[in-house]
């Protein structure tokens, strides 16, 4: 489980590898409140590398999109597989994000 980010001028994108679960959550969480407090305008998290989303996964994705609302920063996942698609489909939590299949899209939607 692991996570990298990178700068896109004003934008970051989040990158997780692994299964999103309780210790990745952690990880989101710890980076969100991090990029949030140096006044990042826009963050994508990239889920390209994520095959599963916990209970505890989801938890921490609904409070990385209300702390962002918080702190007037936009926030975008991109590159959701069928597997994490299907599970915010089954908890109708579909409509609770910006979600763009790729990452790049998500990037772009910032100009």
């Amino acid at each position: 489980m692991r996570i990298k980010t990178q700068d896109y001028n004003e934008v970051t994108v989040i990158k997780l590898q692994g299964e999103m679960d309780a210790e990745l959550a952690d990880k989101l969480q710890n980076a969100m409140t991090n990029l949030i407090s140096s006044n990042k305008k826009g963050i994508v998290i990239d889920m390209g590398d994520v095959g599963f989303i916990s209970s505890e996964g989801l938890e921490r994705l609904l409070w990385a999109r209300d702390y962002s609302n918080e702190n007037l920063c936009q926030l975008r996942i991109a590159g959701l597989d069928e597997n994490c698609e299907k599970i915010l489909e089954l908890t109708r939590m579909e409509n609770e994000f910006d979600r763009y299949t790729e990452v790049a899209e998500a990037v772009k939607s910032f100009a």
